[in-house]
Formats: structure tokens, sequence, C-alpha cells
């Protein structure tokens, strides 16, 4: 798997051998005292309606956590594919986790795990007069892990666990300068989640639902809702966001996660986005803060 995340990244590298203007790569990397993670994207469109990809991603746990934390790095693969109509666009986002048996306890089952998004991007109001436009996304993703379940009063049981997530993200951009953006997200458990208190498994809960926050997270939510407002300037181009965001967890004190960042072209058709991102548990709890930065490559 690593000769795969770094034969992606080099393939963004390579971008510009590939025909003009389909061609998309991106390299990214986030810290904190908690965890390392790298991501590499490449994506193409190989028609004017279609645009495919492939990414992938390694997360290094840096400490322990109540259940034993993964050794081995975290690899996990995605295939996004995109079709964009006039007044719609369809989002279709495959993903896997590679099997991981980085675990002190014996009796814990290897972790892996797989899923999937799909997206429904409506375009409500496109007013080119004003430059005022309207987006709704809408989605739902399901996903499932072969990991360690632990319930109230009850030994570790090794199982396969589903959930599933539904989401709204409504985007308002002004005057191509401003940007307001609300979310919201729900979680559904088919396999039960009454006396849970952990799940020991691989996946990112983030691959079913992207809000207002970048930490990696293995609790099990409940709901999520978040804002962005974005301040873009268009002669430079870049742009400055501030996010923030409220998440309800079934295995975990409710979050509230603070955002920064700032996205600039630094030459042609290289960006840079540069963001922090402060979270802490209710009651001030559980502080942690987060770095990242990505070089986003577009020829």
């Amino acid at each position: 798997m690593r000769k795969l995340f770094f034969t992606i990244f080099a393939l963004g590298l390579l971008a510009p051998a590939l025909q003009a203007d389909t061609v998309d790569a991106k390299a990214s990397y986030l810290w904190s005292n908690r965890i390392n993670q790298g991501i590499a994207s490449f994506t193409v469109k190989p028609s004017m309606l279609t645009e495919i990809g492939v990414a992938g991603r390694y997360v290094k746990d840096r400490n322990d956590y109540a259940y034993g934390r993964f050794k081995d790095p975290i690899y996990s693969v995605y295939l996004p594919m995109r079709l964009e109509l006039e007044l719609l666009d369809v989002e279709l986002t495959p993903f896997y986790y590679f099997e991981n048996d980085s675990a002190e306890n014996a009796s814990y089952q290897k972790a892996s795990g797989y899923g999937a998004t799909f997206a429904l991007t409506v375009l409500m109001e496109d007013d080119q007069v004003n430059d005022v436009y309207t987006h709704a996304r809408v989605g739902a993703a399901y996903a499932k892990q072969d990991g360690t379940l632990f319930k109230n009063n009850a030994a570790g049981e090794n199982t396969s666990y589903a959930q599933a997530a539904y989401f709204l993200h409504l985007r308002q951009s002004l005057f191509q300068a401003y940007r307001f953006d609300v979310m919201g997200a729900a979680f559904q458990y088919p396999d039960g989640i009454k006396d849970v208190n952990a799940f020991r498994g691989v996946m990112n809960q983030q691959d079913l639902v992207s809000l207002q926050t970048l930490d990696v997270t293995r609790d099990l939510r409940k709901y999520s809702v978040g804002g962005r407002f974005t301040r873009t300037w268009q002669d430079k181009p870049s742009a400055l966001y501030f996010g923030y965001s409220f998440t309800e967890n079934y295995t975990a004190d409710p979050d509230h996660s603070f955002l920064l960042g700032n996205s600039f072209l630094i030459v042609k058709n290289v960006y840079v986005d540069m963001a922090y991102n402060h979270l802490e548990s209710s009651g001030h709890k559980n502080k942690r803060d987060v770095f990242y930065v990505s070089a986003n490559f577009s020829f």
C-alpha cells in the first residue's frame, strides 16, 4: 500500500505530461499530538461531463487510546466519480480500508472496512447578473467495518458492524466575494447502538460525512451540524475561511470544532491551502489542535 500511495503522488507530479486542462492532483499532510495523516489524489476529466479519480491515505496513531491504538499505519483508498450535468452533479465515492492487525491485545480481530458515499448537488439559483448562486448538496453513505465492539458490562465482541449517514449541505455565494455554507448530518446503526461504549475500528467517520473539522475520529457519531464563512478575492486569487461544527457522539463526549484556513495561488495552476483546527469536548475537556497543509496542482 505504501507503494500505491507514493505512485499516486508521483502521477500527480507527472500530470503535465497528460492532456492539458483535464488533470488535478493534490497532496496533503495533517498532524496533531494524536495522529499524522497523508493524502495523495489524482483526478482526470475524460470528457466535459465526467470526472474520475483515485486517492490514497495513511493515518498513523501517535497516542494510546482507551481500547488500544493501531501501532502500524492505517491505509485506505478512494475512487471518486462525478457526472456533471447542467443543473445537477452526481457523485459516487467507494472506499476501502486495508486490513490492520497491529493490536497488542490478541483477542482483537483484524480491522478493515469498506463503504461508499453518494451525493447529488442541485443548482437552485444562478443569477449571473448579480453574481449570486445557491447550491444544495444532499446525500447518503454506508459503511461496514470488521473490528471489536464494546458494550456495557461485556467483553469485547469481534464483529462486522454497519453504519449509515445522511447529510445536507447548502451553499450561498454572493458577488463572487462571499460564500456561506451550512451543513448537517445524522448517523444510523443498522446493527444497533444501544449500550455501545466503543468500536475499535480503522475507519475515519468523516469518510461518511465531511463537516467543519480536520480531526481523524473513529468515535461513533450521533449527529453533527456546522457552518463556514469564506471571503474570496477573484483577482488574487485567494480565500480566507472560518468554520464551526458541533458533533454529538455515542461513544465520546460532544465535540466543538473551530476552523481557520487560507488558500492562495503560488504559481500558475498551483494552489496551497493551510488550516488550523482547534477542537475540545463539552466542558473544555479533551482539547486538541490540528494543523493542515495541502498543495493542489491543476493542468
